[in-house]
């Protein structure tokens, strides 16, 4: 993979942040930093060439929960006619207390994930992707289970008790929070990073060869603002607990460098999620081996649910 172009979402504060910064150091050529609004995007830019004395950061505005903004990134992405070596889709946010839907009609934690498949499609579609590209989705290990406090849906289980056993009905109802699904915060998070783990291994069977997608865990990074809007349990008892644990916490870079080894890897593991070891947050990323992370159908599902609810895809 060449090191010219990289995109980063979510670039303003925590682990994208740090991921620009590690970027910039390990010689790109160009990094585009995107932010909610070009205001945030353009501070963080300044911000992070002063920081590395070096002016390759260019701002771009992209607020993922809005179609038509993530048209108009495109739109200015189309324009200036250079292919994304490496695009982080970094951006994602813990669900807060209580429920919050966007004017879209998605549950908030589920929300970027409908903005990051409207922005690769296209990206896609547009041929801005190099022929060796590599893409990676912020996961989290609450998608392989066994983190307490959380608790992913068993989709299958759902779909046949609900949906006469449509699998893309029962995603679409956990996209949107819809009849059926009890507001559980730590649970919809739970569910949010399985369907993108799910999501992932579907674009990758879609991407063109050399190309390569993987949804990568950055592990436990507590000193970001990822938790600020989440409820006092996870707030104010898991982190702390978390914290006062040996090997459990890591810094954003340190986090953020998981994104860039990901980055490195070859097209045979194209659309696994790497995450820690079982029963850390912390240390080397392994391919998770869960038999409900392989599960085609529902991965599938969850592609076509996105799909359907985004009305953007491939073909």
């Amino acid at each position: 993979m060449k090191k010219s172009l990289a995109l980063v979402t979510g670039a303003t504060s925590g682990l994208g942040y740090a991921a620009a910064g590690l970027l910039a150091k390990e010689g790109w050529y160009e990094i585009i930093v995107t932010g909610r609004s070009l205001e945030g995007a353009q501070q963080a830019a300044s911000q992070l060439a002063a920081e590395n004395k070096t002016v390759i950061f260019t701002p771009l505005e992209l607020e993922l929960n809005t179609p038509a903004n993530v048209q108009a990134a495109l739109a200015s992405l189309v324009k200036r006619e250079r292919t994304i070596d490496f695009l982080l889709l970094n951006a994602g946010l813990v669900p807060t207390k209580k429920r919050v839907i966007t004017a879209a009609g998605f549950e908030a934690s589920q929300a970027p994930l409908i903005g990051h498949h409207q922005l690769t499609v296209g990206l896609l579609r547009a041929n801005l992707l190099s022929p060796n590209a590599r893409i990676v989705i912020a996961g989290a290990e609450p998608a392989r289970g066994g983190v307490p406090m959380f608790k992913y849906t068993d989709v299958p289980a759902f779909a046949a008790k609900y949906y006469q056993g449509d699998r893309i009905a029962a995603v679409e109802a956990l996209l949107r929070n819809g009849p059926n699904v009890k507001y559980v915060p730590n649970n919809a998070y739970a569910d949010a990073k399985l369907i993108i783990a799910w999501w992932s291994a579907a674009l990758a069977r879609r991407l063109p060869s050399g190309m390569a997608v993987y949804a990568v865990s950055p592990g436990g990074a507590t000193d970001t603002k990822v938790a600020r809007n989440a409820g006092p349990l996870l707030k104010y008892l898991f982190i702390p607990i978390v914290n006062l644990i040996p090997g459990m916490n890591q810094t954003p870079e340190t986090a953020a460098r998981r994104y860039l080894q990901a980055s490195e890897f070859g097209t045979d593991v194209s659309g696994q999620f790497f995450a820690s070891a079982q029963g850390k947050f912390s240390g080397p990323i392994e391919a998770q081996r869960h038999p409900h992370l392989h599960d085609r159908a529902s991965q599938e599902a969850a592609w076509k649910a996105v799909v359907k609810v985004s009305g953007v895809d491939l073909s």
